[in-house]
């Protein structure tokens, strides 16, 4: 038996070291990297799963091609010398009749490995010149508002959190979303700290704290405004602090003279009361945490929001202390050198730029170029993509050459031209992040990949080779890759092959802002000219979401086995699941006549979708929940939630906006 270290590369904040047993060539077990100071020696339901994942009937073994009518999901098995022919003869003739900016490329997060996201791919579309794509379906809005206010995307080292006195977890489902941070939360509690949870749901967290604060979706700036507004009204702030760290305070002092506590409970639905309560004692507990996730941010007004809040720790000074201010992603610390890994100097000029979460305006209305070829890897579009209706209309186009890179036949598979097999975490080298810890990590290859499969970099390694790309880089091996990520990390790969995981170089305890801050005026920023000179508000403000003729809004967060679309194809967790739900209060399920259990229609002028309705006070009135992401083959009607969701732009960042949905729920046929 040979026991090999590994990382999981799905789009989670813990990113756990985890130990794969191996037998005979074969994976026969897979656990928690017990020294690994954030895994603990546990794994979450859905990695210990994985071996469903790579021993598991749906998976793609070997390259096919399409000989039925699009989207019937009729293939044939070909030859990876056939497949590669078929693509770099298609892509030749898109060169020369439309032009590079008729290929697009389409990824995310299918892994998170630093190789197998954005290397050998990114070298391969910036040689050909292809449209290139803005990664902003997950977290750009929360970002783009965090760095704004304090300068970077870092924040206290996780492992300090036991030090905090008082954790609020604002929009985050710990449990679900982040379960490595539950044991740390738990022995700050041990030690005396209160835990509140902010959060329109009452989710698995919520019903562990010590309060629990329901809060109108969208409306999260105004509460952080508010908040704001009693601590300056009675001189809670630490006035040293102030002078010292922060920059425009006056002026946050007049932005926050129109959020009292009255007007922002008619706002946010949380009483008056309440929301100063939660003012002097967080004004009063300057060792606290404020632990944001990216829910919050998938507004239209989600950038504003992740900066407002940001501001909160500026008053009290929570930054001067481990564990403490606030945390949204330690990714900004890794020193990943991107450039020499994506190549951008390949470019041979500057092709133009399309918005992700616009995929289905691409493919239906873009012209001067048309898309006319799609490469789709890490990712299932037809899935997790907003507008989804408008997207599958894209993929159905006849004229369209779809290629997809996957691990299994997703519902983006039966629209392709052809089908590709990609290798699995245990199948592959890579190098992994994180964006909720600050280890860097090795994953290891396991097994030799099944069938036919190959990683993301071997993949564009032979499709470089098949278009006659002659640039020495496209022969760079896995370790080659890994050691120009590394160059100037003062960490090499050959430490990471013999422990596995490495710390950064940072102080313990790691107090990031203890000195100051990464942003022009060298302070946190209460008023940020650089928002000014993008013509965009430069205090933190609240803006109410979008009106909308539908009645309720309608929130798609993780479901508890799932992790976005890509454990939909596991068949125990789709069981432990149970099936797509919607839940609705009671209120809101009386009006309309419906019962628990029944199947109900979500609909909007996007789309539909179809759910069993789950009657709870798990949520509040005017909110309707469906934990996601379930595919469409597996749900009511062959449809999903993003049916239903918008492509609009967030405040910031270009960012999604999932959330800002509106619906209409009534009582369908039982089938």
């Amino acid at each position: 038996m040979t026991e090999i270290k590994g990382a999981c590369p799905h789009d989670c904040p813990d990113t756990c070291a985890f130990i794969t047993k191996t037998e005979g060539g074969k994976a026969i077990s897979i656990q928690g990297d017990p020294s690994h100071p954030i895994t603990q020696g546990f794994l979450c339901v859905k990695l210990n799963h994985y071996l469903e994942w790579v021993y598991n009937p749906r998976r793609v073994l070997y390259p096919y091609r399409r000989i039925g009518p699009k989207g019937s999901g009729q293939f044939e098995r070909i030859s990876w010398e056939q497949a590669l022919e078929l693509i770099s003869s298609r892509l030749k003739e898109i060169l020369t009749r439309y032009g590079p900016e008729a290929i697009m490329p389409y990824s995310y997060s299918g892994t998170l490995g630093i190789l197998n996201f954005g290397s050998m791919d990114r070298r391969f579309f910036h040689r050909l010149g292809a449209t290139r794509i803005l990664y902003t379906i997950c977290s750009s809005a929360g970002k783009e508002g965090f760095i704004a206010t304090v300068g970077a995307a870092v924040g206290p080292d996780p492992e300090d959190i036991p030090n905090a006195e008082l954790i609020i977890l604002w929009g985050t489902n710990t449990l679900t979303s982040n379960p490595h941070y539950w044991p740390l939360i738990q022995k700050a509690r041990r030690r005396g700290a209160k835990l509140i949870v902010i959060d329109p749901r009452r989710t698995r967290t919520a019903s562990l704290a010590d309060i629990h604060i329901p809060i109108k979706p969208g409306t999260d700036s105004a509460l952080a405004l508010g908040i704001m507004h009693v601590i300056i009204r009675e001189n809670l702030y630490n006035p040293d602090y102030v002078n010292q760290f922060t920059y425009g305070f006056e002026a946050l002092r007049q932005r926050v003279a129109y959020y009292p506590p009255e007007t922002v409970a008619e706002i946010t639905g949380i009483i008056a009361e309440n929301i100063e309560a939660l003012a002097r004692l967080y004004a009063s507990t300057p060792k606290s945490l404020i632990r944001l996730n990216y829910g919050l941010q998938r507004h239209t007004n989600g950038g504003m929001a992740v900066r407002t809040i940001a501001c909160l720790p500026g008053l009290t000074g929570a930054w001067l202390y481990p564990g403490c201010g606030a945390l949204l992603s330690t990714n900004g610390a890794f020193p990943i050198n991107w450039e020499k890994l994506q190549r951008p100097d390949l470019l041979p000029n500057n092709p133009r730029t399309i918005n992700m979460i616009h995929l289905g305006k691409a493919l239906t209305e873009l012209d001067d170029p048309p898309i006319k070829a799609l490469f789709v890897y890490n990712s299932d579009p037809a899935n997790s993509a907003p507008n989804r209706e408008l997207v599958i209309k894209g993929l159905m186009r006849e004229d369209l050459f779809l290629v997809v890179h996957d691990i299994f036949f997703t519902d983006t598979t039966r629209f392709a031209d052809l089908v590709l097999p990609a290798a699995s975490q245990l199948e592959k080298l890579d190098l992994h992040s994180s964006y909720g810890h600050y280890y860097l990590s090795l994953n290891k290859p396991a097994i030799e990949p099944l069938g036919e499969s190959v990683s993301n970099t071997e993949l564009f390694r032979r499709l470089a080779k098949a278009m006659g790309f002659e640039e020495d880089c496209f022969k760079d091996s896995d370790e080659e890759l890994v050691d120009q990520a590394l160059e100037g990390s003062g960490i090499t790969r050959e430490r990471l092959e013999k422990e596995g995981w490495v710390r950064l170089n940072i102080p313990k305890p790691f107090i990031p802002f203890a000195q100051g801050f990464p942003t022009p005026s060298g302070k946190l920023e209460f008023y940020s000219h650089r928002l000014e000179k993008l013509g965009l508000d430069p205090l933190p403000d609240y803006k109410p979401l979008p009106p909308s003729s539908y009645p309720l809004i309608f929130l798609t967060p993780s479901a508890h086995h799932f992790l976005n679309s890509s454990f939909g194809a596991i068949d125990s967790l789709r069981a432990k699941e149970g099936r797509p739900v919607l839940i609705i209060h009671p209120q809101d399920a009386e009006e309309r006549g419906i019962s628990d259990g029944d199947l109900v229609k979500v609909r909007n002028e996007r789309g539909e979708c179809y759910l069993w309705a789950q009657v709870s006070y798990e949520t509040i009135p005017g909110v309707v929940i469906s934990p996601s992401i379930w595919w469409g083959s597996f749900s009511p009607k062959g449809t999903n939630i993003n049916s239903t969701t918008p492509d609009l732009e967030a405040d910031l960042g270009r960012g999604a906006t999932f959330y800002s949905n509106y619906v209409e729920v009534e009582k369908a046929e039982s089938e």
